[in-house]
């Protein structure tokens, strides 16, 4: 599989693929193919359908298989940016639960749940993610721009929950309440945050679909 990602804020990743080999994608992630790509949709197996449907993502995915040299496209849902990974068994990451855009078949995707549930509930949009093991190139959404850190082994961030957007599998993560009534009440800044402990490299966003649907909202709701 070749690949090739066009376009600035609204990108797109193009792949070549061979006789053969195969994508697999978020249902409705396709933007546009060659007439020889086969799609079947796949589900793999009950248990990872149950952790899909809990993770507010589609409980199917799609598989694209090549018959003959072909193309096919994958677009960007939301204005950002799209990043190439390569995953391996010592190389496993943790993205946004809408972040994973697609990847090569032999990729993986579970959820991933942060440790403290009872805090995680609570917690919004950091809660529940994806973790995407296994080998191959798989291809992430950003959301704004992309800035990136390198945490050392029990070096923290303390992250707005909805701003981290991909990290390493060996980084942790817990959700802590913001301290203090009046912190809460006037702060502005939401209940929870989301605290990422190293070792690892973390990709932050700056701008969250969730924060710019309820940015829109609010100014739809005024007269």
């Amino acid at each position: 599989m070749r690949y090739e990602i066009k376009g600035d804020t609204l990108p797109v990743v193009i792949c070549s693929l061979e006789n053969g080999e195969s994508m697999i994608s978020e249902s409705g992630a396709m933007s546009w193919m060659t007439p020889n790509m086969q799609m079947e949709t796949v589900g793999g197996g009950a248990k990872k359908v149950v952790g899909r449907m809990f993770s507010g993502e589609s409980m199917f995915q799609n598989r694209y298989t090549a018959q003959g040299a072909g193309m096919i496209a994958f677009a960007s849902s939301f204005p950002g940016s799209i990043r190439a990974v390569q995953i391996s068994p010592g190389h496993e990451i943790v993205v946004q639960k809408s972040g994973f855009l697609a990847s090569e078949p032999t990729v993986e995707l579970s959820v991933f749940f942060q440790k403290k549930a009872s805090a995680g509930f609570f917690g919004g949009e950091g809660f529940i993610m994806q973790k995407l093991s296994g080998y191959g190139t798989a291809f992430v959404e950003i959301d704004g721009s992309a800035i990136e850190y390198d945490l050392g082994p029990g070096e923290q961030l303390v992250v707005d929950t909805g701003y981290a957007a991909m990290m390493d599998a060996t980084c942790s993560m817990t959700v802590q309440t913001v301290k203090g009534v009046k912190n809460i009440l006037f702060g502005g800044e939401g209940l929870f945050n989301t605290v990422i402990t190293g070792p690892g490299h973390v990709v932050l966003q700056t701008m969250p679909m969730s924060n710019f649907a309820s940015a829109v909202s609010g100014m739809l709701g005024k007269k």
